[in-house]
């Protein structure tokens, strides 16, 4: 097996080759057709996470080893069973769920292994969707795609299955109450494609890139704001009518997060779902008089990603925008996404596309 990986922190990906492994017991391999290039991905090439006031968490803090093939939206082909493995067939395509945890604590058997102690992240701790080939533990993490694009079907692992948690810890609320997007880039038009599925109507995107506004309204956004040197607080409250019950920052940095607490109404929540890095400073009584909530958000269950399959399937989610790219020119894709000159998401693909 071949595939592109972390083989030192702030460098080029390179190329790497390794035995195709063998699957034991109920284990599954997976030929790779199709991954999706994350904006996550960048925090591994350079080999760390800003905490804000100067600190740091570096990969080595996380236990990720290097070199590391990259990739966790990921579609491809059943190539080969496990002597125990059961529920698929060779030449079955499916979406690997790569957020898998230990498979023995409360959190995994409670279905939320998506945020297990000791996780086993494939793109993470193990090979991922960058290489021909990924081992995947069991059929359980393996989700049928229907007459789903299999390009779209991939962002599905990471992108929109991270939109349609956050979307629902913000929820419940009526169809024309605002909730405010921070960020208008793949995880933002990913929301903007569930909520317009779930029927809400009020869908406010900010974002500083007037060409990502655009396309924020494009694919259904009901207002687009933002800019350098604009109020943005008050360009927000002026869209929605006064302060807001439910916002979602794909981007988390500093000044997003600001945006996202001033702009919160009473009883409001916001959600923090990027990973940009900062600090902001609260004032801590505020939270219980406006009875506020401000709570993280880390990619989404797999329960969550097999309720977001079926809501595609049904033709109710509009497919968000892909551009395939040749897995050779996986640099090249991963550098566009530094660079924000991408248009909805990037997926690599084994020809033909």
């Amino acid at each position: 097996m071949q595939g592109w990986a972390v083989v030192e922190i702030g460098a080029p990906l390179k190329e790497v080759s390794a035995p195709t492994p063998e699957p034991q017991g109920s284990e599954i391999l997976v030929e790779v057709t199709h991954c999706g290039v994350c904006h996550s991905d960048l925090y591994f090439q350079d080999g760390y996470y800003n905490l804000g006031g100067g600190k740091r968490l570096s990969l080595e803090d996380r236990g990720v080893k290097l070199p590391l093939v990259l990739g966790h939206e990921t579609v491809g082909r059943v190539a080969k069973l496990g002597p125990d493995a059961k529920g698929v067939a060779v030449g079955d395509q499916r979406i690997v769920y790569p957020w898998i945890g230990c498979g023995a604590c409360k959190r995994c058997s409670s279905g939320n292994g998506h945020i297990c102690l000791t996780p086993r992240t494939i793109g993470v701790f193990r090979a991922g969707g960058y290489g021909t080939h990924v081992m995947v533990p069991s059929s359980e993490f393996l989700v049928e795609l229907g007459g789903v694009d299999p390009a779209v079907a991939a962002t599905y692992a990471c992108s929109g299955v991270t939109a349609y948690s956050a979307i629902a810890k913000v929820m419940p609320l009526e169809a024309d109450e605002p909730i405010v997007l921070i960020g208008g880039g793949g995880l933002g038009i990913a929301a903007i494609k569930i909520l317009k599925a779930l029927k809400h109507k009020a869908i406010i995107v900010v974002d500083q890139d007037k060409a990502k506004q655009q396309i924020a309204l494009q694919a259904g956004a009901s207002a687009a704001v933002g800019g350098k040197d604009t109020d943005i607080t008050a360009d927000v409250i002026k869209a929605a009518g006064g302060p807001v019950m439910g916002v979602i920052d794909f981007v988390n940095s500093t000044d997003t997060a600001r945006v996202g607490v001033d702009v919160l109404n009473k009883g409001g929540t916001l959600v923090l779902v990027g990973l940009y890095g900062g600090d902001i400073t609260l004032s801590l009584p505020m939270l219980p008089l406006k009875a506020q909530s401000i709570r993280g958000s880390y990619v989404g269950s797999l329960q969550e990603l097999r309720e977001l399959v079926e809501l595609a399937k049904t033709g109710g989610l509009e497919p968000l925008p892909v551009e395939r790219v040749d897995r050779a020119l996986a640099n090249d894709a991963i550098d566009r996404v530094r660079r924000g000159d991408v248009k909805g998401r990037l997926v690599l693909a084994s020809a033909p596309f």
